[in-house]
């Protein structure tokens, strides 16, 4: 899952690139409205956390911009304001949920979590062939025993088996599981990639992970 984050206040901005990168997801920094909208432009972004104070176009300012023009993303808005006519604006804005200043990281995280659940109308468990894998928890199982995932493998594993059956390129891997600094050209994915397939079909006649030479990566529904 892919976030970002528009906030202009360093430290705050700091830790909550942290919380959430901790949590495996990819995160973007934006600092700016400019700078914010610049990359809503250019992302697919699941969710953003977005600061109603920040340099203009404010918060509230690109909330409208982006929903006038369409978009569906989630937005978490954080504030200062404490004042119930301000939450009313800011949700009849499009806001999806609104958090005040100073907040816990525990309910940031739990509020993110519940924006990402409702977004999705997929199963929160998915599965192929003897493969589960669970959202809620993280955990994720073969043959019904558990196996341990980097942040970065279980987070490729999940976007694959969001489209189990279909090839998915090095580029869309990227700009789900990586963020903005992140080379898609660089040998990264095939790393993971094969940590990933040694875990999951390891020396198992039958495969579940394959590689499309020259397009990129298909998980498919059954071992072959």
């Amino acid at each position: 899952m892919r976030i970002m984050v528009v906030e202009d206040e360093d430290e705050l901005a700091e830790v909550l690139v942290e919380a959430l990168e901790e949590e495996s997801y990819a995160v973007d920094l934006a600092t700016t409205g400019d700078e914010a909208d610049e990359l809503m432009a250019l992302n697919p972004y699941d969710l953003v956390v977005l600061d109603w104070t920040i340099p203009a176009p404010t918060g509230i300012e690109l909330l409208r911009r982006w929903r006038n023009a369409g978009s569906e993303v989630p937005v978490l808005m954080l504030t200062g304001r404490r004042n119930v006519d301000d939450r009313v604006d800011g949700l009849d804005t499009g806001a999806d949920d609104y958090l005040t200043k100073p907040f816990s990281f525990e309910e940031l995280l739990a509020r993110v979590r519940s924006l990402l659940r409702r977004r999705s109308k997929k199963l929160q468990t998915l599965r192929a062939d003897d493969l589960e894998l669970e959202r809620s928890t993280r955990a994720v199982r073969v043959a019904g025993k558990m196996i341990e995932l980097a942040p970065k493998e279980f987070g490729i594993l999940e976007f694959l088996l969001s489209r189990v059956g279909e090839t998915v390129s090095r580029t869309e891997l990227s700009e789900h599981v990586w963020d903005d600094s992140f080379d898609a050209m660089s040998n990264t994915i095939d790393v993971i990639i094969y940590r990933l397939r040694k875990k999951i079909d390891g020396g198992r006649e039958g495969k579940l992970l394959h590689t499309i030479k020259g397009v990129g990566y298909v998980l498919r529904a059954e071992r072959r």
